[in-house]
């Protein structure tokens, strides 16, 4: 039978009802957990994000790290990890943004164009998962089924946070949005190029 989660204050999605995802690049998560075929557990895990069960939600490189309040006292822990990205990949896409500044710019608008994905993919850095197998995930819960409700939860909820804040999809693969920057204007002083856009 389910069980009922104690109840929690946490973080809870700005989206009450309907789709969790409204942006093409926070629906690719959505897409990744609906196709494994979970209906109830993934019904529980968007209701978890809704009401605040997930207490804590931390972005790092290659890492996702949350606490969940289920039903026992002791919330669980969640982390969602994904392959890590190498200088190597970073400096291609660096190289193509300092090439197409227009794609910075509607970064900076708050936007994931499509191209920065494409770019990436071709340098082998891929920014979002396409399968459920591109993730390590593990919950400290006892269900033995993966994508748990508290698993589910946690991407739902970051699926939410993606359409608020792109940079930090960016961030989970490696780069802050000062880290980029920065990049990208060594690459400019490198080439000899001072001719900044004014948001640089």
């Amino acid at each position: 039978p389910e069980s009922r989660p104690l109840p929690a204050q946490g973080i809870a999605s700005s989206k009450q009802r309907g789709a969790m995802a409204e942006s093409w690049w926070s629906q690719r998560f959505v897409e990744v957990l609906d196709a494994y075929g979970l209906g109830a557990r993934m019904q529980r895990g968007r209701r978890y994000a809704r009401t605040g069960q997930v207490l804590t939600l931390q972005v790092g490189t290659g890492l996702l790290s949350a606490q969940v309040q289920g039903s026992r006292p002791t919330p669980y822990l969640v982390t969602v990890q994904a392959p890590p990205a190498d200088d190597r990949s970073w400096a291609a896409v660096e190289a193509a943004l300092r090439d197409q500044v227009g794609l910075v710019a509607r970064l900076m608008a708050g936007e994931v164009p499509p191209e920065l994905d494409e770019i990436a993919t071709d340098t082998g850095l891929a920014l979002l998962p396409s399968r459920w197998d591109d993730l390590a995930t593990h919950c400290s819960c006892p269900d033995w089924e993966s994508p748990c409700k508290h698993l589910a939860a946690v991407l739902y909820l970051f699926a939410d946070q993606l359409d608020g804040d792109p940079w930090l999809l960016l961030a989970w693969r490696g780069r802050s949005r000062e880290d980029l920057l920065a990049h990208l204007e060594t690459i400019g002083s490198r080439d000899g190029d001072d001719g900044f856009p004014s948001w640089w």
